[in-house]
């Protein structure tokens, strides 16, 4: 099987889709192995989550055109959590305890993943995380396929010092987990790099934030100084739409204060006039516009599943293609979609990337990702600017003190996912299973 052929790899008939209390009909259960797919497909971060649905869906229908998987086909299960919190733990429950998935494929913000965390102990299922987040967490039963901060925030600032000269720095989020994580770990490695303190503005918005005149104005205000200024955004979700308009209705562009995002993509740019905001950044894995045979091909057979040849891919996309394949290969290796065998068999497997290299899948639950740069085209698209060698992910930051001494390892002997390389012991509630 050629590298191309096993990274498009989905499955495809049998497609439950659970509402509610609406369920369309499948093969029966023991015909199948069910997929849970646990993604917001309505509420503010629809605009981003649909589409990894949509992808799920694409792979489910890949692989079962190709005999399924242990005989038997795949059968998506799909739920919507509404872009609400504790929603996403009730639905992962049903998933599990009642509709009795194999996996489950989900969640987007880091609060939602936190919320289901328990679920997924307690019940001993195993989720695929396909976003990039802020760190800080290895759980024996959550595959991290997005980047950890070293795979994104720390790469992009280090972009942006080193080919921008940026000397102020605007760390802009939405107020939940990941923003306010992923800012203490850039504030602290700033800092240790020079940076006066006062040389660094934060802010945080709500979840659907749309009047940004006031803080457009103080971004603008805050990089008049003469200092080189570059904003570092994790504002998520649908708050991008007037986050960008304000910066161009104020005048900002690329050239004075340069954004480098780390929640926008092709996806959430589909709903832009891209226009103004050609020159600013994003810091992904993956960008559609990587030329090579494996991204071809699967943008080729992703836009032949949507019926729509102008239909994007974009990192989340990738992650989760990354996720699904290692999973499937987990599951042949082991023989069964039993979930210790499962969490044995998946470590140090391998699965073509999108960008013509390797995802390991490591003993901390994270991957192997190249860090990419991308400028902001008037298509929609991105021009990649800066591309790294595979970087290992890691879970737990070397720039925080309470963090440097963690480490993360799911194998023997340690088994745990904050193991403290100075006391030489594990603890909190990523301990090892007894």
């Amino acid at each position: 099987m050629t590298a191309v052929n096993r990274m498009i790899a989905g499955l495809g008939l049998g497609v439950t889709m659970t509402m509610g209390a609406m369920a369309v009909p499948a093969l029966a259960q023991d015909e199948t192995i069910k997929v849970g797919v646990l993604h917001s497909l309505s509420g503010t971060m629809a605009i981003s989550e649909t589409t990894l649905k949509d992808t799920m869906l694409f792979l489910i229908e890949e692989q079962n055109k190709k005999g399924g998987l242990l005989g038997k086909q795949l059968e998506a299960v799909v739920v919507d959590p509404a872009s609400d919190w504790p929603l996403f733990a009730e639905k992962a429950r049903e998933l599990i305890a009642v509709n009795g998935v194999a996996a489950v494929f989900g969640c987007w913000t880091s609060s939602s993943r936190k919320s289901v965390l328990p679920v997924f102990e307690e019940l001993n299922s195993i989720l695929f995380y396909p976003v990039q987040y802020e760190g800080e967490e290895s759980q024996r039963n959550v595959f991290y396929t997005g980047a950890a901060p070293n795979q994104q925030a720390i790469p992009a600032v280090d972009y942006l010092m080193e080919n921008e000269g940026v000397e102020r720095w605007v760390l802009a989020g939405t107020d939940y987990v990941y923003p306010q994580t992923t800012n203490k770990i850039l504030e602290q490695y700033l800092m240790d790099k020079g940076v006066a303190k006062e040389d660094i503005m934060i802010n945080y918005t709500p979840f659907g934030h749309s009047d940004w005149q006031t803080i457009v104005s103080d971004i603008k205000s805050f990089g008049s100084t003469g200092k080189k200024t570059a904003v570092v955004s994790t504002i998520n979700g649908d708050a991008n739409v007037p986050f960008y308009k304000e910066l161009a209705n104020q005048g900002i562009k690329a050239e004075d204060i340069p954004v480098v995002a780390f929640s926008v993509g092709e996806e959430e740019l589909a709903g832009f006039d891209t226009t103004p905001l050609v020159g600013h950044l994003a810091a992904w894995n993956y960008f559609q516009s990587v030329d090579v045979p494996e991204n071809a091909a699967f943008i080729e057979a992703w836009q032949s599943f949507m019926g729509n040849p102008d239909k994007v891919t974009n990192d989340p996309m990738e992650a989760t293609v990354i996720g699904f394949n290692l999973w499937v290969q987990a599951v042949e290796k082991a023989g069964t979609t039993d979930t210790d065998a499962v969490l044995d068999a998946i470590i140090g497997l391998e699965t073509p990337n999108l960008t013509g290299g390797v995802a390991t899948m490591l003993p901390n639950h994270h991957i192997t990702k190249p860090v990419l740069i991308g400028e902001i085209q008037a298509d929609g698209q991105f021009e990649v600017v800066s591309e790294s060698d595979l970087v290992p992910g890691d879970a737990w930051s070397d720039f925080l003190p309470e963090s440097k001494m963690i480490e993360a390892d799911w194998t023997a002997p340690i088994s745990c996912g904050n193991y403290n390389t100075e006391t030489k012991m594990c603890g909190g509630d990523v301990a090892a299973a007894s």
